[in-house]
């Protein structure tokens, strides 16, 4: 219904467009045969193909809007839209079973019977006499088998599987063998467009749980710390992608198998990349569940470049696990090498800073703390700071774990001169290069002792 609607409207609105062209062109071309249009016909005519093409975009964005609004955000669609936004910050069953019956079954009088066919066994059926009854589970199970394909689908009145929308009475998603059956006789009236969203969103969720209950499982009963690092380091980012004029090198050392480190480097486009490096409060499996919390947060939110968004939803997400004293400092930021800009929020982050090319050397430019701590706190209002970037720019972020590396007479290696030259020195280098500087430089300050902190940095150079 949104696509079809959507498809109307820019066809009426591009077809209008043509027509009061074609006619302003019509008005002014000559009417005489052989007599050439003058100069000032043929600019008025360009001038108004840029003016009606503008407002042809305008015109059609507002009413896409709008139909979007009235299609997505009215009626009954509202409610599997309102699902489906609870269902990102569901992180365990007891989440979805408790959206299930606030949007599902109280205001949508819908009736759900979700199946783990793994284990053939009932997860969930609404309290009533459909999803209830044995039969009705058996039909289902018998039309719906076991090794049924991944994907979205309807039924009809007699629970087998139909192509016909207008003519069902329920939809079933099923992935990797969780088959969920939605129950509800006025199907045909949600925009088909939704079941999509609905099926990619369930999809993140089972993915989700099961890595969170892999986790909790690994560290409570076998206790094999390097399979929980495994699944952890498993978060992050495996390569570093190739973009275009912005080069990247990272390093992470967990100081035990699991850490409260994490990086990220989304491209978002040709010219625009989000990079992320925090660092979670304590050690263990409480900071490494925040861990990949906030990561998957981070990676399934569609608007990242809304920086806003992005933190406050991952404030929402620790704040929903309910471990108690779990906070995150974290910098977020985004780097747009077209308009060679940065804009950044910092979450209490403390060595976040710009080595910048000038006539006397490199200078240093923090980009300085503008939220507080994330999970913990009210955030209140978060400003998204900017800063101009130039060729040549060297952007450093690390955690508190390269800074408060200590040698024998408790100094720590961010307050020291030789950081700092390090630094300068290091900023004409590759990044690679650098990391392995400033690494070197860590384990030399520190006379090749154990250390006391992860130790986590990225490095991005701007303009090659």
């Amino acid at each position: 219904m949104y696509k079809t609607r959507k498809k109307i409207v820019t066809i009426c609105v591009y077809t209008l467009a043509v027509i009061l062209f074609i006619g302003f062109a019509l008005f002014l071309i000559p009417q005489k045969t052989g007599e050439q249009p003058s100069l000032y016909s043929l600019f008025s005519i360009a001038v108004f193909f840029c003016a009606v093409i503008f407002l042809a975009v305008r015109l059609k964005s507002s009413l896409v809007s709008k139909v979007h609004h009235d299609t997505m955000e009215k009626g009954e669609t509202m409610i599997i839209k309102k699902f489906i936004d609870r269902l990102r910050f569901c992180y365990t069953l007891d989440d979805f079973y408790v959206a299930i019956a606030d949007l599902l079954e109280r205001r949508g009088d819908c009736s759900v019977l979700l199946i783990d066919r793994i284990k053939n066994y009932t997860l969930y059926n609404s309290p009533n006499r459909l999803t209830s009854s044995d039969a009705i589970r058996e039909k289902m199970c018998q039309n719906f088998e076991e090794n049924w394909r991944d994907g979205f689908y309807y039924f009809d009145r007699h629970f087998g599987v139909t192509s016909r929308f207008k003519k069902s009475r329920g939809f079933f998603l099923c992935f990797e063998k969780h088959h969920m059956f939605v129950f509800c006789n006025y199907t045909r009236l949600f925009d088909q467009s939704i079941y999509e969203q609905l099926y990619e969103e369930y999809k993140r969720f089972i993915t989700r749980t099961r890595t969170i209950a892999q986790l909790s499982e690994i560290a409570a009963t076998t206790k094999e710390w390097q399979q929980l690092a495994e699944t952890q380091q498993s978060f992050l980012p495996q390569k570093i992608p190739n973009i275009p004029n912005l080069k990247i090198a990272t390093y992470f050392r967990p100081l035990v198998n699991v850490s409260g480190d994490y990086f990220s480097i989304l491209p978002i486009d040709k010219s625009k990349t989000l990079l992320m490096l925090g660092d979670v409060s304590g050690k263990g499996l409480p900071a490494a569940l925040i861990m990949g919390l906030v990561m998957n947060t981070v990676k399934i939110i569609e608007d990242k470049e809304d920086l806003v968004g992005v933190i406050k939803a991952v404030d929402k997400s620790i704040k929903g696990m309910h471990l108690q004293d779990k906070y995150t400092v974290l910098f977020l930021s985004i780097i747009d090498t077209e308009k060679m800009k940065i804009r950044y929020i910092n979450a209490s982050m403390s060595d976040p800073i710009i080595l910048s090319p000038s006539p006397d050397g490199y200078r240093i430019k923090p980009l300085t703390s503008n939220a507080s701590l994330v999970g913990i706190l009210d955030m209140g209002d978060v400003t998204v700071a900017e800063k101009r970037l130039f060729r040549g720019d060297t952007i450093l972020m690390a955690t508190d774990g390269v800074s408060e590396v200590m040698d024998d007479s408790g100094v720590e290696l961010g307050d020291t001169d030789i950081y700092r030259k390090t630094l300068i020195a290091g900023a004409s280098k590759s990044p690679q290069e650098f990391v392995n500087d400033i690494v070197d430089l860590i384990w030399k300050y520190n006379g090749d002792k154990k250390l006391h902190d992860d130790v986590t940095m990225m490095i991005a150079k701007v303009g090659y």
